[in-house]
């Protein structure tokens, strides 16, 4: 028995990814981590375009697994 039952439930996977993307990009934001100094230079500690930068990676992610796993869903044979 294959793990998808159908196709579309595919995007429920690439889903997953996508709202992990979205919390990983506001919860920093939200919490002002990226305003904090590093004491020993006082260089940010987090840059906004290293959380953006890892939140594009994840949705992109996102978007190959559920295809991935559609392309996969659709290509075996029904048991």
């Amino acid at each position: 028995m294959h793990l998808l039952r159908h196709p579309r439930n595919a995007a429920l996977l690439g889903l997953i990814f996508v709202t992990i993307a979205v919390i990983y990009f506001v919860v920093p934001n939200w919490l002002g981590v990226n305003q904090g100094t590093d004491p020993k230079d006082g260089k940010p500690l987090y840059n906004i375009l290293d959380i953006a930068a890892g939140a594009t990676m994840l949705l992109a992610l996102g978007i190959a697994m559920s295809l991935m796993a559609y392309v996969l869903a659709v290509g075996t044979r029904d048991e």
